[in-house]
């Protein structure tokens, strides 16, 4: 992904935002969440931040659930979405737990109000963790259902000044400009 011996003046980015697919945590196992995999992942974002790269991760959650599946399966759509919206705050939480464990300096932010596990989303306030070197984990955007969290993570991009954005699925990083 990035090499960690670039220093501050090879860098092409200030900030990237980092998109990590639910399904790429749960690693070889049919459901769930990995350890080990959140733990490879978490050692790469350590060596993205090394570099002085400002981080933001954004984190699926359909190794959990996807609010789609249940809504095809009869369940009210806004509902299904709201319990996706908890299964992101879950690989949040584990995300920030493996961030912590290498001693990287970690926020999670939502817009769904859950003040006993995150932040909520604050402009300002992300801008300033980043700057003072923590990495910001946000929760998906908005706390709405149905408006898909690619779209938000594009508007989101704009609004916060990030040039590119990185996206982790199947085991592969991908770069969107």
């Amino acid at each position: 992904m990035s090499d960690p011996t670039t220093t501050q003046s090879q860098q092409h980015y200030k900030r990237v935002m980092l998109k990590i697919s639910g399904e790429s945590l749960m690693g070889k196992l049919p459901y769930g969440i990995d350890p080990e995999m959140v733990g490879t992942v978490a050692q790469q974002v350590k060596d993205v931040v090394a570099t002085g790269i400002e981080v933001c991760l954004v984190i699926g959650g359909g190794n959990i659930f996807r609010g789609v599946s249940g809504a095809a399966a009869g369940m009210e759509r806004a509902t299904g979405d709201y319990m996706g919206m908890l299964a992101t705050v879950m690989n949040a939480l584990a995300m920030q737990n493996a961030l912590e464990q290498l001693d990287v300096p970690v926020r999670v932010q939502s817009a769904l109000t859950i003040s006993a596990v995150c932040e909520p989303y604050i402009r300002r306030r992300a801008t300033r963790h980043l700057e003072k070197g923590r990495v910001v984990i946000f929760r998906r955007w908005h706390g709405q259902s149905i408006f898909h969290h690619r779209y938000r993570r594009r508007v989101a991009c704009i609004r916060d000044e990030l040039r590119s954005t990185s996206q982790r699925h199947a085991g592969r990083w991908r770069i969107f400009s």
